[in-house]
């Protein structure tokens, strides 16, 4: 039997506790944060430096005595290991092929066969074009679309909001009562991948806030996403939907915002211009709550350059606590940021 999520459904990712627990003792996330002020020179990541940078941080993070055995904490070499990454928006402002070389080499390291990593977004195309084909001819780690994967009829997301199926959607071309209403997760997901890593820039988002770790995921996901674009209500309530389907929340070992660099305007376009270096990478096991962090950096620099702007709305981050995701309240996010 197939397995569809309706849009009410509640996820309870592996390693989150009951809501009777969590009433008791509010759960709290810990980010860590590693901050290297050479590790990006006119605008190019420096790859030696971000290896070194996320070696720290998972040493710290899962307080192993060496990079290989936190590796080894989280994943086994019998693991098929994705990592999913946010490319659409090219190598300067998307995820940073170095950082995803980064944490190719430490799987590597930590005995993670080349052929059990694969390197995914939406599009192939789009993983081409931001400099991602290179790096698994280098590394000899597959990269794979979504898209060209396929999707699993028999998994889905059930929202009753119809939109209009383009190609590359699973029920596109059909005309039977209903189509459109499923949003179907990726073969990737559902029949490969066992252990999901994570890596979003810091980019602002028009309807999101921030092109985060969870928008990026449900994107990225599932097909028939569209519908869910054209205002942030919808997206508030697909996207925390989306990202706790088990095939999803059941996978997701690391989340790391790849904050080199911090776009606080511009919306869904990489503009230099509307840029801060922070030569910063930040890592948890929460997506939300380094969401919300990111959220705050880019309300932060926006103040640092008297730009007026909107509140945004933090609708889909506190659906997405509802959803035993994360944690959203600021004030039980625990930040470690460690010393240069």
């Amino acid at each position: 039997m197939g397995l569809t999520i309706a849009a009410t459904g509640i996820g309870n990712p592996a390693g989150c506790r009951s809501a009777a627990a969590a009433e008791l003792s509010p759960p709290r996330a810990q980010v860590i944060v590693v901050h290297d002020p050479r590790a990006m020179e006119t605008y190019q990541a420096n790859p030696i430096r971000i290896r070194q940078m996320l070696d720290r941080a998972l040493r710290r993070w899962t307080e192993q005595p060496d990079a290989a055995a936190a590796w080894r904490s989280l994943v086994s070499t019998g693991d098929v290991v994705g990592i999913k990454v946010a490319s659409a928006l090219g190598p300067t402002f998307g995820t940073r092929p170095a950082v995803v070389a980064a944490l190719i080499e430490g799987l590597l390291a930590a005995g993670i066969p080349a052929t059990n990593i694969i390197v995914w977004d939406k599009y192939l195309s789009d993983l081409r074009r931001a400099g991602f084909e290179e790096l698994a001819t280098r590394y000899g780690v597959e990269l794979a679309g979504a898209v060209e994967s396929g999707f699993d009829p028999e998994v889905a997301y059930d929202s009753p909001l119809l939109g209009n199926l383009v190609w590359g959607d699973l029920e596109f071309g059909q005309h039977l009562p209903g189509a459109g209403r499923k949003s179907h997760v990726t073969r990737l997901l559902t029949q490969r991948i066992t252990r999901l890593i994570v890596v979003s820039p810091m980019v602002a988002h028009v309807e999101a806030g921030v092109t985060g770790l969870l928008y990026t995921l449900a994107m990225g996901s599932v097909d028939n996403f569209q519908r869910f674009e054209v205002e942030a209500a919808r997206l508030a309530q697909a996207v925390p939907e989306i990202c706790a389907l088990p095939p999803l929340a059941d996978r997701l070992v690391l989340c790391v915002v790849d904050a080199l660099l911090c776009q606080y305007l511009g919306g869904n376009r990489g503009l230099l211009h509307y840029s801060t270096v922070l030569n910063e990478l930040r890592i948890s096991r929460d997506p939300v709550a380094l969401d919300v962090l990111s959220l705050q950096e880019l309300e932060r620099q926006r103040r640092l350059m008297n730009i007026a702007h909107p509140p945004v709305s933090r609708d889909l981050y506190e659906n997405a606590a509802l959803l035993e995701l994360g944690v959203s309240d600021p004030t039980r996010i625990e930040v470690l940021r460690l010393p240069e």
